[in-house]
């Protein structure tokens, strides 16, 4: 088997084998946290905190019949 029969065999494997998606993990868990830091941040930047925080209060009070 020359060179390029060995490489086409371990590209393929690697796309459709057992082990194709070894390594994404970190990439896709930093690409989330960065996601979400941008997240709150801007819900930081334009002052939504406080109007989130009372919308989840005053929808936990509706459900628990607290007001």
């Amino acid at each position: 088997m020359n060179r390029l029969d060995r490489w086409k065999r371990t590209v393929v494997s690697r796309m459709r084998g057992e082990k194709r998606d070894v390594g994404a993990g970190f990439v896709e868990y930093a690409g989330l946290m960065i996601i979400i830091a941008g997240i709150f941040t801007m819900i930081d930047g334009l002052g939504l905190d406080g109007l989130i925080s009372t919308a989840i209060l005053r929808a936990v009070r509706n459900v628990i019949g607290g007001g």
